[in-house]
């Protein structure tokens, strides 16, 4: 059997979907840890786009988190992602988090965070040797406003994004207090991306990332504790079906 190799950012919640996959499925693979903006001339030996995640499994590249959930369950059925019945839910779910969620917690956490490269800059350089790191805080104000500009980080963004993940948290959250899941009675993809996209809003141990101790911005720490009861929720889940690497 050809060796999986996962190319990734370890602080990417796109990529923890598909850690959390192939966790789940006893798979063994090695983790390529890759620098943002660095990571380019690598994955496009393999890919016509330059995002990750990038699964490669012998000859097979395989870009982007729900397509990769796709080839595990083709490829490597058992332990399967999600049950038969639930299928079309919950890819109808994925679908909406993949587009709505994703972006919007990448906006949120990015705009409170930009002005802290004490927390950002380990996060970014995670696995990286310490050069890598040294640099990455030696240009990060260039960096910061790459990103900004980039993937339209500002207030108005920001505040939208806001809107986007309360809205979701206050459908996602009662369904996990309840017990249930969001495609039906069994955990399933759907559950999976929605634990691993809202993960950097309650930094779990098992997201295989080294958080640490971060002294959050005002504004930020008064949001998370305005939405515990919620994140709480989502959490639960995360911790009940996560087990990591």
């Amino acid at each position: 059997m050809a060796t999986l190799i996962l190319y990734q950012f370890p602080v990417s919640h796109y990529c923890e979907k598909v850690r959390w996959a192939l966790d789940l499925k006893g798979l063994a693979y090695t983790q390529k840890n890759l620098m943002p903006g660095a990571h380019i001339k690598v994955v496009r030996r393999w890919a016509l786009r330059s995002s990750v995640p990038l699964l490669i499994d012998g000859q097979q590249a395989i870009q982007g988190s729900s397509a990769i959930l796709d080839y595990l369950d083709q490829q490597y059925p058992a332990a399967s992602l999600c049950p038969q019945n639930q299928l079309d839910q919950a890819k109808a779910w994925e679908r909406r988090l993949d587009q709505e969620l994703g972006g919007a917690i990448r906006t949120f956490v990015y705009y409170h965070l930009l002005d802290r490269p004490d927390i950002l800059v380990p996060w970014l350089a995670a696995g990286q040797p310490f050069y890598q790191s040294w640099l990455l805080r030696l240009f990060f104000p260039k960096v910061a406003q790459m990103m900004r500009d980039k993937l339209g980080i500002h207030a108005a963004g920001a505040a939208t994004a806001q809107k986007v993940i309360e809205q979701l948290l206050a459908e996602i959250a009662p369904i996990y207090q309840a017990g249930d899941y969001l495609a039906g009675p069994a955990f399933s993809r759907a559950d999976l991306t929605a634990g691993a996209l809202f993960a950097p809003l309650f930094m779990p141990a098992a997201y295989g990332l080294d958080w640490g101790q971060p002294e959050l911005p005002p504004n930020f720490r008064h949001w998370l504790k305005a939405h515990q009861t919620q994140l709480e929720a989502v959490q639960q889940m995360y911790l009940l079906h996560r087990q990591p690497t």
